[in-house]
């Protein structure tokens, strides 16, 4: 991978991972089509910190007040009951529980299926069912269900399943963010919280992979076939730069539009990806895996 084909995919990267739209997907198919190679999980998960860094930067008041009102009520100066510790009274303190809860899943599922997260399930003709199905439910329940409940609404059971939603999302062509917006649109939360929310619960989930796809590939990095080091670092900064952008964007946008234009685009996206694969220009299996 040279320098341009990294500047591209971090390109990608950074305009994708936080629009409903599958950030694996696109690097999976775009890096393919510009280096005749599947860039691999391993690099998808690393320069995901580049965005999530993004996510630190826009949201650390929001981070840094969260972390306070769960420290102070860990250590009891709410009160001493298992309530007050667990956040009873304290919204915020709550949500860093709640954000806890929900990234079980993905890291219980993430181990369990790390094999096949990096091989089988990265196969396009998955990519594209995904794309569409996921797409598909989107648009219909961001259609039908009602806006309302808030983010201070938010349930240890809504926890869970915001988490299996963004679990969901090892499969490329679901995306993390779509899958968790799609569930807090079914659980009644505005889109703006959905979204909010998603970016959140995304923070411990998308820094433990790519650090641990970061130190599991170190002897990796450079031999035939991956990204070397420069590359994927290169990759990982433009992401970070584009993904700030595309925060502050798509949070004004989903506060007065629905998703529609996204569910358009991921039907339209895999329909182009079916004509790649028909054509020859893209090999299902990819030749990275």
């Amino acid at each position: 991978m040279n320098a341009w084909e990294a500047l591209v995919l971090g390109l990608v990267q950074g305009l994708t991972e936080f629009l409903p739209i599958s950030s694996s997907a696109h690097l999976r198919v775009v890096g393919e089509l510009i280096g005749d190679v599947d860039p691999g999980a391993a690099f998808t998960a690393i320069t995901q910190i580049g965005t999530e860094a993004a996510v630190l930067l826009y949201f650390r008041k929001d981070i840094a007040r969260i972390v306070n009102a769960w420290w102070r009520a860990l250590v009891g100066r709410n009160g001493t009951s298992a309530a007050a510790r667990f956040g009873a009274g304290d919204p915020d303190a709550r949500m860093a529980w709640w954000i806890a809860l929900g990234s079980v899943p993905i890291v219980v599922g993430g181990l369990l299926l790390e094999d096949a997260i990096d091989t089988s399930l990265r196969n396009l003709w998955i990519t594209v069912g995904t794309l569409t199905v996921f797409g598909i439910l989107l648009g219909v329940i961001d259609r039908v269900r009602p806006q309302e409940r808030e983010l201070t609404q938010l349930t240890a059971g809504h926890a869970v399943a915001f988490g299996f939603a963004q679990a969901l999302a090892l499969v490329p062509g679901v995306s993390r963010s779509g899958g968790t917006i799609t569930m807090g649109r079914l659980l009644g939360y505005t889109r703006e919280a959905a979204a909010r929310y998603s970016f959140l619960l995304a923070i411990p989930a998308v820094l433990g992979s790519g650090l641990y796809k970061l130190v599991g590939s170190l002897d990796e990095f450079g031999q035939p076939g991956t990204p070397g080091v420069g590359a994927t670092l290169l990759a990982t900064v433009v992401a970070f730069v584009v993904g700030y952008v595309v925060i502050v964007w798509f949070l004004k946008l989903v506060s007065t539009r629905s998703y529609l234009p996204f569910v358009v685009y991921r039907i339209l996206f895999a329909g182009v990806v079916v004509a790649l694969l028909l054509g020859g220009a893209l090999t299902a299996a990819g030749t990275g895996v």
